[in-house]
């Protein structure tokens, strides 16, 4: 199983000098199998290049799932160019949330006023087809997918762990491991689910003492981690390596590397052998 990221940055796409190390672009991930079937995770601004990429490659079929369906996880999508091009066969797996459909969601991101070119029109030459991600564990090629439940505000989200030839891969961003929203997960099941994962990527939008001040401000917090409670969980659930994602939009190159340093010391003060890194577009693994 082949990971690579093509995104990582929360809430907004950023630029600048500050932030060229880690990029600016929003959440996405290319995920392929030892077969080579193609996962895509997510459509934040990253998909643009992806996209880009897979027309050079001249692939023509491909699954795509949504953690959830806030913005920067969608913004992408309207300028992903294999949606123009014919003999594409995309099929999106996602939950529908509020909406009619999962279908709707995007009928909804494409609508007038908000984008030129609606998901109904004639330019939108690939065939798209439209799944709810199901309750149960499923198969896309020769990955075996498991959702869980985001600790994400109001409408959740969904969580996944990536399983192949032995090797498992959990991603979780979006997601708090100090308060359980409403649809959530408490730590000890995120625990359970992340058990002996070679790689999670999880939220880590924020330093301990940011969240302290976001929990004084807010009767209910915001959905993402701190640095802390991510540590924690790659600890009791034993993974190999751990990822840093959501990576906040304040947040410079030195100040991500100084997030790594810390987790870093807190795994060896607890004498585990976790490797850890943060996450942006240079990074890719082959588990």
């Amino acid at each position: 199983m082949y990971i690579r990221c093509w995104g990582s940055r929360g809430s907004i796409p950023v630029s600048g000098k500050e932030y060229n190390k880690y990029g600016g672009d929003t959440t996405c991930l290319e995920i392929r199998s030892c077969n080579n079937d193609l996962i895509i995770v997510d459509a934040g601004t990253g998909i643009r290049a992806l996209g880009n990429n897979l027309i050079k490659e001249n692939i023509h079929a491909f699954d795509m799932l949504f953690t959830h369906a806030h913005w920067d996880h969608l913004m992408g999508f309207p300028f992903f160019k294999p949606i123009f091009r014919k003999g594409i066969t995309i099929t999106i797996r996602c939950n529908s949330f509020n909406r009619k459909s999962v279908k709707n969601i995007f009928d909804g991101l494409m609508d007038r006023p908000y984008f030129p070119v609606q998901l109904s029109d004639k330019d939108i030459r690939a065939d798209i087809a439209f799944k709810k991600i199901p309750g149960r564990p499923f198969t896309i090629g020769s990955v075996t997918i498991t959702a869980i439940p985001l600790s994400h505000p109001k409408d959740g989200g969904c969580g996944f762990r990536f399983e192949e030839n032995g090797k498992s891969f959990v991603f979780l961003t979006d997601n708090e491991l100090g308060y359980v929203h409403n649809g959530g997960r408490t730590f000890d099941e995120y625990r359970e689910f992340c058990k002996y994962a070679d790689l999670l990527i999880h939220d880590a939008e924020y330093e301990d003492d940011e969240y302290r001040n976001i929990l004084k401000i807010s009767e209910e917090p915001w959905g993402h981690s701190a640095l802390s409670d991510v540590v924690r969980l790659a600890l009791s659930a034993e993974v190999k390596k751990l990822g840093l994602f959501h990576l906040n939009v304040m947040r410079t190159d030195k100040k991500v590397d100084a997030m790594v340093a810390k987790a870093r010391t807190r795994f060896k003060k607890a004498k585990k052998k976790i490797e850890c890194c943060a996450v942006g577009p240079a990074f890719e693994i082959s588990l």
